[in-house]
């Protein structure tokens, strides 16, 4: 046991570790919400609110839909694995030298990288030297992070582990670089041979696949499967199932790419109701759930982002054989997009991040629980509505749509409003250190 026991030196360092890894995750976390609300979530209302003028997805900017998509999966979601991979080396047992000079680099060319992207979408300023500098930074950013992470390697004392979690983690790392240096080949020809900022239609849908399916979905059946167990109180997932739900999901992406659409989609709904069983979400508990912080609704917001998922793909498949205008593709993307990613981010980030970034408590429970109702209530408005708009089924459900988007908005804002303001709290032991020596004044004056 003695040798275990760090001498005062080295916990004094790891202490420094500690903060400096809290800070920059903090930098990652407040930068992806900033993207997430101001350049995904508005751009998305009013994206929104054009097409449903015009009743016509046509006329709306394919540089625009593609600059809103670019700040949602790369800008708030990806800055969100940044921040949090760079955290986690910090507890890795063998890792003393914290990479902060790296993670800093990363962050500020990752949030260039995403900011020049939107500016040359939007705005269309210089987007010929743009497009090729965000796509540069991007990769550039995730190069160093991935380096930061593979450089770390367990010391004698540590078994290397083959926990099913870091398997599924791992391949979306890797499936993450795959996606920015595809997506920095493809903006570079574009810069050089089209006539507009905008990737091919085609190409931008399998690339988007490439980015939920090849980073999203496993990165967070992998963290679901380290903390369902633990904060859900589920069953320990079934590894083998969950393994072969990923080798499936990868043969399903290799089809896309091949454009064999039915096959892929046929491929992807077993996908997902494989890892619901292999994950255990929809069983009963084994062990009472950790509410400490949270909301008591807590364990069915970790579950309803499942149901999202299947929907997504019963919606894929209806697509291939259905859609003419879009709609039903595009139900199928927002359900997963948001249903089932922005949900599990809402529902786990509200439960990990306060204590990622300075061990804080979360600022408010209720905006918790209204934030989730209004993302899950605005994501079945919007999966609903959209294939009758879009396919002309109904034409008042043009007149409807906006309203799904101001429901994401507002939960979208309480999310934000509620980080934000647990950030500026103090950490949760300096408020204890603060009431206590309170409370000792008070005794004295007494």
């Amino acid at each position: 046991m003695g040798s275990q026991i760090r001498p005062p030196a080295a916990r004094a360092d790891r202490i420094a570790i500690e903060k400096q890894s809290q800070w920059l995750v903090t930098a990652f976390v407040a930068s992806g919400m900033v993207f997430m609300l101001l350049p995904g979530t508005f751009l998305g209302l009013w994206n929104l609110i054009s097409i449903s003028r015009r009743h016509t997805l046509e006329s709306l900017s394919s540089p625009w839909l593609q600059a809103h998509g670019q700040a949602q999966l790369y800008g708030w979601v990806g800055s969100f694995i940044l921040g949090i991979g760079f955290y986690s080396l910090t507890k890795m047992q063998s890792t003393f030298t914290f990479p902060a000079c790296s993670g800093w680099i990363s962050w500020t060319m990752w949030t260039l990288g995403i900011t020049l992207r939107w500016i040359a979408g939007v705005i269309g300023w210089h987007w010929r030297i743009l497009m090729p500098l965000s796509g540069f930074f991007e990769l550039a950013a995730f190069v160093l992070f991935y380096r930061s992470v593979r450089r770390h390697r367990p010391t004698n004392e540590e078994k290397p582990s083959k926990e099913v979690w870091k398997v599924l983690v791992s391949g979306g790392s890797i499936a993450f670089l795959l996606a920015l240096t595809v997506n920095f080949i493809a903006v570079i020809f574009v810069a050089v041979r089209s006539d507009t900022p905008a990737l091919p239609h085609v190409f931008d849908q399998e690339l988007i696949m490439l980015m939920v399916w090849g980073v999203l979905v496993p990165t967070i059946w992998g963290f679901n499967a380290r903390w369902l167990p633990i904060f859900g109180g589920l069953k320990r997932p079934d590894v083998n199932h969950l393994l072969c739900a990923y080798g499936l999901s990868v043969m399903a992406l290799a089809l896309v790419l091949l454009q064999w659409w039915t096959a892929s989609a046929a491929l992807l709904l077993l996908v997902a109701c494989l890892a619901v069983e292999a994950l255990h979400v929809w069983e009963p508990r084994v062990q009472p759930a950790k509410l400490q912080g949270v909301h008591p609704s807590f364990p069915w917001f970790l579950r309803i982002p499942y149901i999202w998922l299947v929907v997504s793909c019963l919606l894929n498949m209806l697509a291939v054989r259905f859609d003419e205008a879009g709609g039903i593709w595009g139900a199928s993307r927002h359900a997963i997009t948001v249903g089932f990613v922005a949900g599990m981010v809402f529902v786990v980030g509200q439960r990990l991040l306060p204590a990622f970034c300075g061990m804080r408590t979360l600022w408010s429970s209720k905006l918790m629980l209204w934030s989730l109702l209004l993302l899950h209530l605005g994501c079945a408005s919007r999966v609903t509505l959209e294939p009758l708009a879009y396919e002309n089924s109904w034409q008042f459900a043009w007149r409807l749509l906006p309203l799904s988007a101001v429901m994401e908005l507002s939960a979208v804002t309480l999310f934000a409003w509620n980080i934000f303001a647990t950030l500026l709290q103090p950490p949760a032991h300096l408020r204890v250190a603060t009431r206590l020596a309170t409370r000792g004044t008070e005794s004295i004056s007494c």
